[in-house]
């Protein structure tokens, strides 16, 4: 890296699919990568397959106390402070209609979904403050410009996690560190879907390329929310990459409207119980 210091990226939501693509990217560019997210196992799998440049952190970001715990573990981390953070953090996939599910249901998706990004950017922006350009990117999935049929849950969180960024983008004027979302609105093609991902839909790996660009303030501008790929328009998910039951509704395709209508209606032939949505 032309015998500059790379400062610390945190990946937080490491062993995601996106997450993963970030830490080996950011590796493969010789950087640093302080890994955080609940699977042991995972993070030592991705440890293995990166070497020493990964440093594993185990957390579960679900409050205050637990993003504070992580942020004093990455100032104790010997080597470069950290200087960028990239949030790929996600819940549980669950499907189901809002309607049939208790509030419990809708709440534990925000818990999952939303707070953590909130409890992580608030103990973590501190930590950037000190350095010079640092960046915050949080990596927002599809469903949100539109709803998401059989995940509505979903979709609610996502587009509160839009506004989040939003207000993130704005009150870290004051740090100054520079908080951006990069907003992803269709499913994500990686080597496990390739065999019937759609043409339109992303690359994994190019997404992780842009949101380390991001990171590094190489993007023009400084709005609050990018979509990608770049001046793409809001579009309905479909489904995604984690979430797929076996169809593909590409724009592109007619055959793929009909496997799409036909799922829609197995969803709404099924209402889940609400015992269904208890933990």
């Amino acid at each position: 890296m032309n015998g500059t210091i790379q400062p610390t990226l945190i990946v937080l939501g490491a062993t995601g699919t996106i997450g993963a693509h970030v830490v080996a990217r950011a590796v493969a560019q010789g950087r640093r990568v302080v890994a955080v997210a609940r699977d042991a196992d995972a993070l030592a799998t991705l440890r293995a397959e990166h070497g020493s440049r990964v440093t594993p952190l185990v957390a579960d970001i679900t409050t205050d106390a637990d993003a504070a715990a992580l942020a004093a573990s990455v100032q104790r981390l010997p080597g470069p402070p950290a200087g960028a953070v990239i949030a790929a953090i996600r819940g549980r996939s669950e499907t189901g209609r809002v309607l049939d599910a208790p509030a419990d249901f809708l709440r534990r998706r925000l818990d999952e979904d939303l707070i953590p990004h909130l409890v992580a950017a608030r103990h973590l922006l501190p930590l950037l403050a000190a350095q010079p350009r640092a960046g915050y990117v949080l990596v927002g999935g599809p469903g949100a410009a539109q709803p998401w049929a059989g995940y509505g849950h979903h979709s609610i969180g996502a587009a509160a996690l839009r506004m989040l960024a939003r207000v993130l983008h704005e009150e870290a004027r004051t740090l100054p560190v520079r908080v951006q979302m990069l907003a992803i609105d269709s499913p994500v093609r990686t080597a496990a879907n390739a065999g019937h991902a759609c043409t339109q839909w992303p690359d994994a790996d190019a997404i992780a390329r842009h949101a380390l660009r991001l990171v590094d303030g190489a993007v023009p501008g400084d709005a609050a929310l990018l979509r990608f790929p770049l001046g793409a328009a809001a579009r309905p998910p479909g489904l995604s990459d984690d979430l797929d039951v076996g169809v593909t509704p590409c724009a592109d395709a007619q055959p793929h409207h009909d496997d799409a209508r036909a799922l829609l209606r197995r969803i709404a032939a099924r209402h889940p119980s609400p015992q269904e949505f208890r933990s």
